[in-house]
């Protein structure tokens, strides 16, 4: 029951925290792909209003109903489509387009409502478009948007409902020989079909944000790779643009760290490693991005000017060798330090290849000099 209790604390806690830099930016490719589905699907859908009047399977009413409202999400769609194409500059879309997903479908309701309350509430085809938002916001990969769009698609179908029933004069309105007789049981199952498919959605988006994070962290210290380190480094590059400032990257190398392990054995060696990662991310601000990209190699982005850079690295550098790892009580502690190479935009790069390339001309030169020490210039 505790273990229960502790994943769906997780869980809504997960949901409750914004997605982080890489699930954003798959979920920009998302928004673009729902974007082009959307799109092609209003114009599909042209020709269910038009199969309706030509069959006269619904009234004219209901026929004009659907075509206003396929004719408003085919003109929609397109400009939703032009939108999506840049996605780092409107960060709203996602909010804005299911907002909208939700709130078309209830206006094609509300338009059918006019004619027959009872083909409003019992429509299987529009009703439907309420599950097909809630599913397409799992391509955004953001559990927020989940659970606001099966929020308000129960909250509007239920308004929906209840002014239906409350203007109904009699029990007769609320019946229709092509929708048959609307019941509130009816509507609650659809209530509950809806929290249903949201929840279901929901755990997808969980899931895939849990196999996105471990594909993007390092297993022995917990640190993000250099995949996330890829997806990282855009949004970087523009908050560094944005406010007019620089972005420093640092490539790190622990000293002699192969020889250690071949000393102590692997299993001594990875604590080791874990013991420099602890001592480096201690003096490390919330906004600094530590990576590993492999072995005893890391990455450091720090939103920081080259002096004020190297001041913290060589901060760094002090601490941990000042903190030798002791591999047991009656073993001799290891010294532990680090060489660093320094490259900083835009002076040194305009993207992270080529900041990554001076830094480790810059690397290579530390180890020359001797090592345990921070290469700048």
């Amino acid at each position: 029951m505790d273990n229960f209790g502790l994943g769906l604390r997780e869980f809504w806690q997960r949901f409750r925290a914004p997605p982080d830099a890489l699930m954003l930016e798959l979920g920009a490719g998302g928004e673009l792909l729902v974007a082009k589905l959307r799109a092609g699907l209003s114009l599909a859908l042209l020709l269910l209003p038009l199969a309706h009047i030509a069959t006269g399977e619904y009234g004219p009413s209901q026929g004009i109903a659907g075509m206003f409202g396929v004719i408003l999400a085919v003109v929609a769609s397109q400009v939703i489509l032009l939108l999506a194409h840049q996605p780092r500059r409107f960060p709203w879309l996602p909010w804005a387009t299911t907002s909208y997903d939700v709130s078309l479908t209830t206006l094609v309701l509300v338009l059918l409502a006019l004619d027959s309350p009872a083909a409003s509430l019992n429509s299987m085809v529009a009703w439907a478009f309420y599950l097909v938002a809630i599913c397409m916001t799992a391509l955004r990969n953001d559990g927020r948007l989940t659970l606001y769009t099966g929020l308000l698609a129960m909250l509007q179908y239920g308004v929906l409902a209840a002014v239906v029933f409350l203007l109904a004069d009699s029990p007769e309105q609320l019946v229709s020989v092509d929708a048959g007789t609307v019941r509130a049981s009816g509507v609650l199952q659809r209530l509950l079909l809806v929290g249903i498919v949201t929840a279901i959605t929901a755990a997808v988006v969980y899931r895939m944000q849990r196999l996105v994070e471990l594909s993007g962290t390092d297993g022995l210290t917990g640190l993000p790779n250099r995949t996330l380190l890829v997806h990282h480094f855009p949004a970087r590059l523009d908050a560094a643009r944005e406010r007019g400032g620089s972005l420093s990257l640092s490539l790190i190398n622990l000293d002699y760290f192969r020889r250690i392990n071949d000393e102590v054995g692997p299993s001594t060696g990875d604590r080791a490693l874990r013991h420099a990662v602890d001592v480096l991310r201690e003096g490390l601000e919330p906004d600094d991005l530590l990576v590993r990209l492999g072995g005893e190699e890391f990455v450091l982005l720090l939103a920081l000017p080259p002096g004020r850079a190297w001041e913290r690295l060589e901060q760094l550098r002090r601490e941990l060798a000042t903190r030798p790892f002791v591999p047991g009580p009656d073993e001799d502690p290891i010294r532990l330090t680090f060489s660093a190479g320094m490259a900083c935009w835009p002076n040194d790069g305009a993207d992270l290849s080529q900041l990554m390339r001076r830094a480790d001309l810059r690397l290579s030169q530390a180890k020359l000099e001797g090592r345990n020490r921070v290469v700048l210039r």
